[in-house]
């Protein structure tokens, strides 16, 4: 009997990590350009929106590198992100503060801050390779009409990551995960969940174009709605440099 249940939780492992390599290696072109609306949601309030553009470029080699730059409104505009993430899953990040008129790195162990006030932490703005977690597939679940693979993903390194774990719902067809929940100090309570509300293909690429992530002890929400992007515009690497941060002229050309 025991060996037989431990075959299973072998065959259930490699379940796992297949598809979260299936995920990770989704086809979403070799760089992407995009225009989004941030909304800040807080129960009582207003929202708070912001305009910024997201540039996402894939080497052959297996760097991705990311950088953010805020629009609107006048408090937050010219503020950047730039992330590069090494084909080895080690991740830099760099932060451009128009007030401060300087570059700075984002200390690597600062993965639980909230970017800009939102419900972002620096980690979930990084590359994630799947050899970083342990995945294990825990079944099927129906979310809005579709049925999902549910897959639980918990770090090899505790150090490596500010959850414990994390259970994404899937969609076999697009593999795009429709929903994830975030457990930081307790692995049974989530405490964010990231709900996509729309998906489109784009140039045959499925492309999240809404999503909120929920605060889940506060109520707080960021919703990304996505307002037009374009897929394999040729971006150059020197677009994703610590230069190009700090002076937004370089990316001007480049804007959707």
């Amino acid at each position: 009997m025991s060996g037989f249940l431990l075959a299973g939780a072998a065959m259930a492992d490699e379940a796992g990590m297949a598809l979260a390599q299936r995920v990770y290696d989704r086809l979403d072109g070799d760089d992407a350009t995009s225009a989004v609306t941030m909304a800040l949601v807080e129960e009582g309030r207003s929202p708070r929106l912001r305009s910024m553009l997201l540039y996402r470029r894939s080497a052959p080699e297996g760097e991705v590198s990311t950088l953010i730059r805020f629009t609107e409104p006048a408090d937050i505009e010219g503020t950047g992100l730039l992330t590069i993430d090494a084909a080895d899953g080690a991740s830099n990040q760099w932060i451009y503060l128009p007030a401060m008129q300087r570059v700075r790195r984002v200390d690597s162990n600062r993965k639980g801050g909230r970017f800009v006030n939102s419900d972002y932490y620096y980690e979930d703005l990084r590359d994630r390779k799947p050899s970083m977690d342990e995945h294990r597939l825990l079944g099927r679940e129906v979310v809005d009409g579709v049925e999902c693979d549910v897959l639980e993903s918990i770090p090899v390194e505790a150090g490596n990551s500010v959850y414990k774990r994390r259970v994404s719902w899937i969609d076999p067809a697009s593999h795009l995960p429709l929903r994830i929940d975030f457990f930081e100090k307790d692995p049974q309570a989530p405490s964010k969940r990231l709900r996509v509300e729309r998906r489109e293909q784009v140039q045959g690429y499925w492309t999240v174009m809404d999503s909120t992530l929920t605060d889940l002890g506060s109520g707080h929400q960021t919703r990304l709605t996505v307002r037009s992007i374009a897929y394999d515009r040729s971006l150059p690497e020197r677009l994703f440099s610590s230069k190009a941060l700090e002076d937004e002229r370089m990316e001007r050309e480049f804007r959707p």
